[in-house]
């Protein structure tokens, strides 16, 4: 049976209201998973009206069981926001509720059962602030609403290459202070583990230094040997198929070529950029390590062409496809299973 995909709708003043309705009318997305969509239907019809698509959905309740139940597209009608009242390309704490409002419900459907992955279209990080003022990311919300007592972290995945990094949303100031040995052992035992549930039989990450020519022997600095280094070394020992640390500069190059299957970087954008000019419209970003998988376009709310239709799908086409696929491979996955969470 296809599996039950939990979409919510992101941010209604982006491209997000347009992209859930492209996805909808997308055959071989429909064909791949039960799909089940968290909004308010008004919001949607505009979408479908400026991405000049018709939706043929079922209406469903909030606590609907799709376990059994073959008719879908479904809607849950939240019925939580006006599209007359928003105003599009301005980032507002109503829009930021209406997408937190829509992801919590997935996620709980995930948490519960219900779903067996969860996708969401682009969220403004600003309107979501503005909503939830302690709203950091969507990892820390997800592991709150979902119980999650473990390791977690956003994966970049495009055309089979995946990125991972071992700190994420923190200032650059913070970042070396950051990097140990445990962290990136840490971060390239998830990767192995998130790949391996993806898929790869045995997933050959590289990992790229911090600092200018991976420190060049300790003269530009010492987290490679201090740090890098022995993670690497131990993880190895642990059978991780994983070498570097390399040049940052060059390492995706030689994994674009086909010499890896991942980088792990050591922060945001040192990965970001290179994923993003390789390929942004087609890009994914993968939260890992939660009981089930969690995908949503790498690009954001697109408010300088919201409401244009204009707004490309590839992307988040990519992104309902990877959760399908390991949605699939979820009931016999052994990581999956040894995901701890709180009691």
């Amino acid at each position: 049976m296809r599996p039950v995909i939990a979409l919510a709708m992101g941010d209604p003043a982006g491209i997000s209201p347009e992209l859930t309705a492209k996805l909808l009318a997308l055959d071989e997305v429909v064909d791949k998973a039960r799909i089940v969509v968290i909004g308010d239907r008004r919001v949607l019809d505009d979408g479908a009206r400026i991405a000049a698509v018709k939706l043929d959905l079922v209406s469903a309740s909030p606590d609907a069981d799709f376990s059994k139940d073959e008719r879908v597209p479904a809607f849950i009608d939240l019925g939580h926001l006006d599209p007359a009242s928003v105003t599009r390309s301005t980032a507002t704490a109503e829009g930021g509720r209406f997408a937190l409002t829509n992801y919590r419900h997935a996620l709980m459907m995930g948490r519960d059962g219900r779903a067996d992955a969860v996708c969401f279209t682009p969220f403004n990080k600003k309107a979501m602030r503005l909503a939830h003022p302690v709203y950091d990311d969507e990892i820390s919300f997800s592991a709150d609403v979902v119980g999650l007592d473990g390791p977690a972290s956003e994966f970049n995945v495009l055309d089979g290459l995946w990125n991972a990094r071992v700190t994420s949303h923190i200032s650059l100031a913070e970042v070396a202070s950051h990097i140990t040995k445990e962290r990136v052992l840490r971060a390239l035992r998830l990767t192995d583990a998130s790949m391996r549930t993806a898929g790869f039989e045995r997933p050959r990450i590289a990992v790229a230094g911090l600092n200018p020519h991976a420190g060049d022997g300790g003269n530009f600095g010492r987290e490679e040997i201090d740090a890098i280094a022995p993670a690497i070394e131990q993880a190895r020992a642990d059978g991780i198929a994983t070498e570097g640390p390399f040049p940052a500069d060059t390492v995706f190059l030689r994994a674009k070529s086909g010499a890896f299957d991942a980088v792990l970087t050591m922060y945001h954008d040192q990965g970001q950029i290179a994923m993003k000019l390789i390929g942004f419209d087609r890009g994914v970003t993968l939260l890992g390590g939660f009981p089930f998988p969690i995908c949503t376009p790498a690009h954001g709310t697109a408010y300088d062409i919201a409401g244009k239709g204009v707004a490309g799908i590839g992307a988040a086409r990519a992104a309902m496809l990877l959760a399908a696929e390991m949605a699939q491979k979820r009931s016999t996955s052994t990581y999956f299973s040894k995901v701890p969470t709180r009691q």
